[in-house]
């Protein structure tokens, strides 16, 4: 899963051709931050959901937070 946010995001910010020192003044996050986080896919949270702010909707983040369907169903119904 940090592999997927990592890549996604820093595609995001390839494509808006943004510079790491231009999100992070747009971001507030530092440039050393978004640099470690795009080669060890290590971040804070906070600084998570400000990146992704930046770079993409919040609400498409947030969607994936919501209740899944009980794992009893999705074994049952073959889904995994």
């Amino acid at each position: 899963m940090q592999l997927a946010f990592t890549e996604h995001l820093k595609e995001r910010r390839k494509k808006a051709k943004m510079s790491r020192e231009a999100l992070a003044k747009k971001s507030t996050v530092p440039a050393s931050t978004i640099k470690k986080f795009e080669v060890t896919e290590l971040i804070s949270f906070r600084q998570l959901l400000l990146l992704w702010q930046t770079l993409d909707d919040l609400t498409r983040l947030y969607d994936l937070t919501k209740a899944p369907t009980p794992i009893d169903q999705v074994l049952n119904n073959g889904l995994y």
